[in-house]
């Protein structure tokens, strides 16, 4: 005699009892876990517009730096070398104009000169431009550099212009035969025009490594967790 089949409603039944019954004795499915190798959510809309709003910033007062630095080293020191140099005495003898002292170092001297007040008053800038931007930043390093550059420029024209007049000839004959006159102001050396921006822009580096603001500590990176 054949014995009798059990009906598809009750395997079901029996089938579902029996996932209910795991489910329960192993509770729900675990959460999912951070983990902190995945990548970083992508930034958000205002990423774009607020990292150009910074460039700008930086951009201005970059150039704000700039246009101050020249106007201040340039005029202080084109009327300092003007004041300090030392002069190179010429003579008109009726012929050429010669030196009046053919072994003298005065045109050295106007370079030297130039080099030291340069190197001073660069000095002295990068200490003010960092107390009145403590924070630092790319732009107020560029544009003090930049800013020294120009000034460096400025106080070369300055003095010349305002120095003893470029005409030699015109003023060889205005003296006359035998009578020193002092030649105009010149860098023999145009090295020394670097050396405004490279003190002022060595002093704001020091000042801003030794005083300026520091990045917060990283947060020490969270360790996957491995297990149930």
């Amino acid at each position: 005699m054949t014995p009798p089949q059990p009906s598809p409603d009750h395997d079901t039944d029996r089938d579902t009892d029996h996932t209910a019954g795991a489910g329960g004795a192993h509770g729900p499915a675990p959460a999912s876990r951070h983990d902190p190798w995945a990548a970083p959510p992508p930034a958000g809309d205002d990423a774009g517009p607020a990292a150009a709003g910074r460039w700008r910033g930086e951009i201005a007062e970059g150039l704000a730096v700039a246009a101050a630095v020249a106007a201040v080293t340039g005029v202080a020191l084109g009327l300092l070398w003007l004041w300090l140099a030392p002069r190179v005495p010429l003579v008109y003898d009726g012929e050429a104009v010669l030196l009046s002292n053919a072994e003298g170092e005065e045109a050295i001297g106007a370079d030297g000169t130039f080099l030291l007040l340069g190197l001073g008053l660069g000095a002295v800038a990068g200490g003010v431009v960092f107390l009145l931007r403590r924070h630092g930043g790319v732009g107020v390093a560029a544009g003090l550099a930049a800013g020294a550059l120009g000034g460096s420029l400025l106080a070369f024209r300055l003095g010349v212009w305002l120095g003893p007049g470029e005409d030699i000839a015109a003023r060889a004959h205005q003296a006359g035969r035998g009578v020193v006159f002092d030649a105009p102001l010149d860098l023999g050396a145009h090295g020394v025009l670097f050396g405004l921006p490279f003190a002022a822009l060595a002093v704001h580096l020091l000042c801003v490594a030794a005083w300026g603001p520091r990045d917060p500590e990283p947060r020490p990176a969270e360790r996957p967790h491995w297990g149930g």
